[in-house]
């Protein structure tokens, strides 16, 4: 069984920048899991906000994040380095990994992974 652990979070200014990480540990997955960040709001669905294919090092965005965040991996860790932070993504951030096939080949679908973190806390102040 695998246990992710997230850090990093907290409070911050707008404009400001916070680095997330997210340790797997246990029965891990060497380097060929997909590794992604989600981030739900009170009364909102989560969304995937980055994720990391391993094969030729892809990442993928979502429209709202892209040319802010940035996502890295190396092996069983995840980062998402977080800039130019805004009151909306104010969330919970949780990491996500998985080596199952894929469902419908959304990586930014919460579909498509079986491990879960417990949720990090991300506040954006205006």
């Amino acid at each position: 069984q695998v246990r992710l652990v997230e850090s990093g979070g907290g409070s911050v200014q707008a404009g400001g920048s916070l680095r997330l990480s997210c340790v797997a540990s246990g029965n891990t997955y060497g380097s060929s899991a997909r590794m992604a960040w989600f981030r739900q709001a009170p009364g909102k669905e989560r969304e995937g906000v980055a994720a990391s294919y391993p094969r030729g090092g892809s990442t993928y965005y979502a429209a709202s994040v892209k040319g802010r965040f940035i996502i890295s991996q190396r092996e069983n860790t995840v980062y998402l380095q977080m800039n130019s932070l805004k009151p909306e993504d104010t969330a919970m951030y949780y990491c996500a990994a998985a080596t199952s096939p894929m469902v419908r080949g959304n990586l930014l679908a919460p579909e498509e992974y079986t491990d879960w973190g417990q949720g990090n806390q991300v506040t954006v102040s205006s």
